[in-house]
């Protein structure tokens, strides 16, 4: 077996767990090479990534572990990739700890939350595929943009209540303020692709789920150079609570009738007013949004047979 050298990236809020300290050292008794870097503040995931790339002269690492949620694997790919460009070199492989709340884009790879020494074993030992990377008005994001009133309810769910119950105070928040709905209003031009009216929420996937376990793309596939478009418009004011009730526990194939579906690879939005975006979670705001995907931007580990 052949050692590899990670860059495990840790968020702060996850230092002190016993069962990642543990999963850690298994994997250094197994002859890899693990360092480890923990989050502080904002940014530091990011320039952690940068300092990785930018490494590659000294001691190279072969990969780099974002230890976190969907949030952190934004940043630690975002760092990666900005350094790599400035370098002029080949990003480095990517592998995902799954330590966050939802953990989306690890559940699309087949990674469990629940084991973390087999996650980080993946991270050592499993394969790797290339990962198309989409970016929103330059700014990158791994699985999943989302816009409307799930981006905002993404952004609005009490972190505690997230760590209470996980995924579902989603669906808690976006029924407790479902009557606060004005939806928006706007156009998507796409190759091939033409869409305007009234929506509630749309999701532009990389991966296949959101909001903590909504599928909300699922013929989504992180290496086929496409994203993934679907656009929920405006239901009736009197469907709104069903309506989401389906979309958080059968998701988005629970209203295939009502959705509109469509596989870009530019997209470009523009809303009578501005709205909100979530970038794996990470907020912006514009009344312009152009899309786009980025094929086979890194390579990313998963376990075999996925």
């Amino acid at each position: 077996m052949t050692s590899r050298h990670l860059r495990l990236i840790l968020n702060g809020k996850s230092a002190d767990r016993p069962d990642v300290r543990e999963a850690v050292a298994a994997l250094r008794d197994h002859g890899h090479h693990v360092s480890v870097r923990v989050t502080w503040e904002g940014g530091d995931a990011g320039r952690f990534a940068a300092e990785a790339v930018n490494h590659q002269s000294e001691d190279p690492f072969d990969v780099v572990v974002a230890g976190g949620g969907d949030g952190t694997v934004n940043e630690v790919v975002g760092g990666m990739l900005d350094a790599a460009q400035t370098a002029g070199v080949t990003p480095l492989a990517l592998a995902v700890l799954p330590l966050g709340t939802a953990n989306d884009f690890a559940a699309g790879l087949g990674l469990d939350p629940a084991e973390p020494a087999a996650c980080l074993r993946i991270a050592a030992e499993g394969r790797f595929s290339p990962l198309d990377i989409g970016r929103v008005n330059g700014r990158p994001f791994v699985n999943m943009a989302t816009g409307g009133f799930g981006a905002t309810v993404t952004t609005e769910t009490d972190p505690v209540l997230k760590r209470r119950i996980g995924g579902a105070a989603y669906l808690f928040t976006g029924l407790r303020r479902f009557s606060e709905l004005a939806g928006c209003e706007g156009r998507m031009e796409g190759e091939g692709f033409s869409w305007s009216g009234r929506f509630l929420a749309l999701a532009i996937g990389n991966g296949r789920q959101a909001g903590g376990g909504a599928v909300l793309c699922p013929d989504a596939r992180i290496d086929d150079g496409l994203l993934d478009l679907t656009i929920i418009p405006f239901p009736a004011r009197e469907e709104i609570g069903p309506f989401f009730s389906r979309l958080f526990e059968s998701g988005v194939r629970a209203l295939e009738d009502e959705v509109v579906t469509a596989q870009v690879k530019r997209l470009r939005i523009e809303t009578t007013a501005r709205i909100q975006m979530n970038l794996d979670g990470e907020p912006i705001r514009g009344r312009s949004m152009d899309i786009e995907i980025e094929p086979s931007c890194l390579m990313i580990a998963h376990p075999k047979g996925n």
